[in-house]
């Protein structure tokens, strides 16, 4: 028997404003049989080395998420219709351990995808791409990477602490999780503590495309180049929102100027279609600096386009033997 997904509540009869704000208003995990991509959140900014708060990131998002849509013109799918997709809450993590806390983030993140289930993450800070990452190389071995963010995130250590927001890939290049030939930064920039990040980054394996990069090549340039180095990998798709300019993103907890716009990084991500996507998140919203919940607004775009691209490929509802 052929079960249709179910889909978010219709925004027509009931207004946007009333109700759960599940992410995109979609049913719960629990509401449905089973999900062939799941929303969860992880609230934790114990990693953070400057402005604290994206532990409210996860609620912030969702609630932004309300106004999203069915159809995506962009990409001419309608997502929630071509797979069942559904919100997982937040996986509960200790905010005074951060050890303990990618240890329940990695584990929390296995179980969700054990039955072949997809995650769009919604941090919380960047320390948990490390989990999420090592949950993904569980099931597809060591993935490509493509890294949007201001900054690396491949330093060695803050106050002698390995395991922080700007950690994390330099610790999933140790541990063998990712593929050295296909990691990629976009959107970096600002002040660095010396050209020595930049040589040891290289020698990680990251490719850099800047936020001048973009402006100055153009977002199709700039897709092919990511497309080429990626080819047909399992893609694992990492977005700090900090990638963004402080005009589109101004509640972060790092933020630099000279970034991109929210246009040139949604477009880009729409350039990645037809890629083998395996997983993503969207992390560092600080909805306490925010305006206008301009952060959040664009970080729910982001998780709708990953959801969005994870489905391009799907063959329509599945099938359940009953």
């Amino acid at each position: 028997m052929t079960t249709e997904p179910r889909g978010p509540v219709d925004s027509s009869r009931i207004p946007r404003y009333a109700g759960p704000a599940t992410f995109a208003r979609l049913p719960r995990l629990d509401e449905v049989p089973r999900a062939d991509i799941a929303v969860v959140g992880v609230p934790f900014d114990t990693g953070v080395s400057y402005r604290p708060g994206a532990r409210f990131a996860p609620a912030a998002v969702r609630e932004a998420s309300r106004l999203l849509r069915p159809y995506h013109p962009a990409l001419d799918v309608s997502p929630f219709a071509a797979a069942q997709v559904a919100d997982a809450g937040d996986i509960p993590v200790n905010p005074f351990d951060i050890n303990e806390a990618i240890e329940t983030v990695e584990h929390e993140a296995s179980r969700l995808q054990a039955d072949g289930t997809k995650l769009v993450t919604i941090g919380g800070d960047h320390t948990i791409a490390l989990p999420l990452l090592r949950a993904v190389a569980k099931r597809h071995g060591p993935v490509a990477v493509l890294h949007f963010d201001a900054h690396l995130d491949t330093w060695d250590t803050y106050f002698g602490a390995e395991y922080t927001h700007g950690t994390p890939f330099r610790r999933a290049v140790e541990e063998g999780i990712v593929d050295t030939e296909a990691l990629s930064h976009v959107g970096t920039r600002g002040p660095l503590y010396g050209k020595r990040d930049l040589e040891e980054d290289r020698r990680l394996g990251f490719g850099i495309v800047t936020s001048s990069d973009v402006l100055r090549r153009g977002v199709d340039e700039t897709v092919d180049a990511l497309r080429q180095r990626i080819g047909d990998r399992p893609l694992y798709v990492s977005v700090d929102i900090d990638v963004l300019d402080p005009a589109h993103a101004p509640g972060t907890g790092t933020p630099e100027a000279g970034g991109m716009t929210s246009r040139e990084l949604l477009e880009i991500l729409r350039g990645l279609a037809g890629l083998n996507l395996v997983g993503g998140d969207v992390v560092e919203v600080a909805p306490a600096y925010d305006h206008a919940d301009i952060t959040s607004v664009a970080a729910s775009h982001v998780a709708y386009d990953l959801i969005s691209l994870f489905t391009l490929d799907s063959a329509g509802p599945r099938e359940e033997q009953t």
